[in-house]
């Protein structure tokens, strides 16, 4: 011990402190990069989503098609699974026009449930020569398996968390041999289940693919498995076997290493992935070019130029079938364009890879910068040192970009630009000691003429003294208690007794927001305005807003049993409190609002507009919680989300379509949910085609059903609506927006 403090002593002496403390901090981001802890791959991700921002794939070519079974086809045709009938007319449509290959982004895992033997079973008045005429009649699903044999039809099916069903050895599977190490295959994702299609058209299709597609720990999807485990078979992904069908390829080639997975291999083709066979998807923009709406395709009125010689792929991107994904380009693409996306890659050679020395040459630069810092910059000045900082940091971005835009090779830059300056801070640090001494003896001074914490706000951010603001995107909030009027008219002899009756649910109801990262703009006697992401980010601002308005509904909830047992024990009158609450996602200028003498900070713009008419229509449409489209869709795998309207607000120019949050995930998978927001997705298309007796036979549907009770309100105003415009039809070019009459 003694002779490590000498040791310790010389190398201090000799090196000077500042020196040995950055050589022990070189190591430890070398062990931290081995390491690879969350945050370091968020951020190496984060940069390779900016590459793609800043220079996303450039479509040269196009050789995809997709088929969106869109909200058009499905106003248009009813809803989904169509029978299979109608798929199979699709796929001869599409093979007649000269598709190459016809992938199906969809499973069809079960029998059609209006194959003619179904329905002679189900329906109760038809007669026994009727029954049996059913009965003999070729079942839609092989209708469909005729259909696909007379095309090249690559099938698609999902992995799932748990077996659900054995898998019928008898059915085919893509053959699968590995070139390179052995046991490569326990780096692929593996998923318990496997979700087939029905035998009947498995057995027949030219392919079979998953299209599961994993998202990363951010919710983006920037890799996709090109080659995965399901239920102990190793399966090529959906866009995969497209290319092996098309290729002509009849075994798939895995070549591997010590490390894992480094590429799988077609015909002349060979697909660079990482170690855990996904592909970084060389992202281009949203291209609504490639996309067909299947009602089209089925009309017949889609030109043959636009599927001869094309890869079609038949998707959906309407909102209720729950298939948008967020990628490094897009905030908002269809599943299926993913797909898309990996194949236009491949097929044009602009796939993007990251090498596998990727991780020893950033090691590598990170050491030789490091050490070169470490040697160099105590002998420099103060600008000196600013400008070989500028130097390196410039060389490592520069390096990373020309790799990437050059090679389309992901390099990373953020490790060794961290490392250097983690370095470069610890030598700023030690420079600056004596300077921060200094200022703490002014802060001591200064704290005998203004108060301390003052002074602290002055010395740490002297710019919040200030009047302005920043442009932020926000979530807002405006909560308010119906009727408050007439429950504060039984208390006008009692006062003291409605502040306390204010006190009880407003405290709640404010805990509930701040828990859940709001922030408290005001309040406006029983209404609270409240918002997300300021001053503080919150990068899940409208997650935790929906959450927040759902918890404030129950702690009302239980303020009214415990007012209610109350007044039944004091024998008075009882009225529940029942509260509104509107959210709106978008920009809003937030900062110290007010004058040079006492301002606040708090929030303006449209948006905060918005949310506030928003709330103040809850009481109109029956439900206590509606949100905004951006907060919609960004809540929409968290919370039963119904659609309600398409608006115009008084003081907007453009419409909005509003939603109504109705419970958590739990209500959203829920059967009873699910009847009811089809139902709705069938009354909106009809009435905004215009379609109304459509419209009121889907109302009068929706009554018929469970739960209808909570659609009532919603039921009635449209049913008055329609009703008017079947007397007064519509303007011409009516979209059917609504323009709302009050605020």
């Amino acid at each position: 011990m003694k002779r490590l403090k000498i040791l310790r002593r010389w190398f201090a002496r000799k090196l000077g402190l500042a020196r040995v403390m950055c050589l022990v901090l070189l190591a430890v981001f070398a062990g931290l990069r081995l390491w690879d802890p969350p945050p370091v791959q968020e951020l190496r991700l984060r940069t390779f989503d900016m590459f793609q921002l800043l220079d996303p794939r450039h479509k040269a070519a196009r050789p995809v098609v997709i088929v969106d079974i869109d909200d058009k086809s499905l106003a248009r045709l009813g809803q989904w699974p169509w029978p299979r009938t109608r798929i199979a007319d699709m796929i001869q449509s599409l093979t007649s026009n000269g598709a190459v290959a016809i992938g199906f982004d969809v499973v069809f895992s079960e029998a059609d449930r209006l194959n003619p033997d179904l329905v002679a079973s189900q329906m109760r008045y038809l007669d026994d020569a009727t029954r049996a005429r059913l009965r003999e009649l070729p079942s839609n699903d092989q209708i469909l398996s005729e259909a696909i044999k007379r095309s090249r039809v690559v099938l698609g099916e999902t992995g799932q968390s748990a077996i659900t069903s054995e898998i019928d050895k008898a059915l085919p599977f893509t053959g699968v041999a590995t070139v390179g190490e052995a046991g490569a295959e326990r780096f692929l994702f593996e998923f318990p289940g496997l979700l087939r299609n029905v035998p009947v058209i498995e057995k027949v299709a030219a392919g079979r693919g998953l299209f599961t597609i994993r998202t990363e720990r951010d919710g983006l999807i920037r890799r996709v498995p090109m080659i995965m485990r399901a239920q102990g078979n190793i399966m090529p992904s959906l866009s995969l076997e497209i290319l092996r069908v098309v290729t002509g390829t009849p075994t798939l080639l895995v070549r591997t290493d010590k490390t894992g997975i480094r590429a799988v291999r077609l015909k002349g083709v060979e697909i660079p992935t990482d170690e855990n066979g996904q592909l970084w998807v060389h992202y281009a923009r949203h291209d609504p070019s490639i996309y067909v709406s299947a009602a089209d395709v089925l009309d017949n009125t889609v030109s043959p130029s636009r599927i001869a010689g094309k890869l079609v792929l038949v998707g959906t991107s309407a909102v209720g079938l729950n298939d948008i994904k967020t990628t490094p380009v897009s905030r908002a693409m269809p599943g299926v364009e993913i797909h898309a996306q990996v194949l236009e890659s491949v097929l044009t050679g602009a796939a993007i890879s990251r090498p596998n020395y990727a991780l020893g040459v950033e090691l590598l630069v990170a050491m030789i910068i490091g050490l070169l810092v470490i040697i160099f910059t105590p002998n420099l000045g103060p600008v000196r040192l600013v400008l070989a900082g500028a130097m390196f940091a410039a060389i490592l971005v520069g390096t990373s970009w020309f790799f990437y835009a050059k090679y389309r090779y992901l390099i990373d830059f953020t490790y060794p630009l961290l490392s250097t300056t983690a370095i470069y801070i610890t030598f700023i640090f030690s420079s600056f000691v004596r300077e921060q001494r200094q200022r703490v003896q002014i802060r001591g001074q200064f704290a005998q003429y203004m108060s301390p914490v003052l002074v602290e706000q002055l010395a740490q951010s002297p710019e919040k003294l200030k009047l302005g603001g920043e442009e932020r995107e926000m979530t807002i909030m405006f909560s308010d208690v119906r009727g408050f009027t007439s429950i504060s008219e039984s208390y006008k002899h009692d006062p003291q007794g409605l502040t306390a009756l204010m006190n009880r649910f407003l405290t709640p109801l404010t805990n509930v927001i701040i828990e859940q990262k709001g922030y408290i703009d005001k309040y406006m006697g029983d209404a609270i305005m409240a918002f997300w992401n300021a001053p503080l980010d919150d990068p899940q601002h409208e997650i935790n807003a929906c959450e927040a308005a759902i918890q404030m509904l129950e702690k009302i909830d239980v303020v009214n049993k415990e007012r209610e047992e109350e007044a039944a024990d004091g024998g008075h009158v009882y009225i529940p409190l029942n509260v509104g609450i509107g959210l709106n996602t978008g920009i809003g200028v937030v900062g110290n609002m007010g004058s040079d003498r006492k301002f606040n900070y708090s929030v303006l713009g449209d948006s905060v507009n918005l949310a506030s008419r928003l709330e103040g229509q809850s009481k109109e449409y029956g439900f206590p919680i509606i949100v905004g489209s951006r907060t919609a869709l960004a809540a929409k795998d968290k919370f039963a989300i119904l659609e309600l309207d398409f608006i115009m607000v008084k003081g907007k120019t453009e419409p909005e379509v509003i939603y109504a949050i109705a419970g958590r995930e739990d209500v959203m998978h829920s059967a009873a949910f699910q009847r009811l927001r089809n139902i709705t997705i069938e009354m909106l298309g009809c009435y905004r085609s215009r379609n109304w007796q459509g419209a009121l036979d889907a109302i009068a549907r929706g009554r018929k059903s469970e739960d209808a009770d909570t659609l009532e309100k919603l039921f009635k105003l449209y049913e008055a609506r329609v009703k008017d415009f079947q007397v007064n039809p519509p303007a011409e070019g009516w979209t059917g927006a609504y323009a709302l009459l009050t605020k």
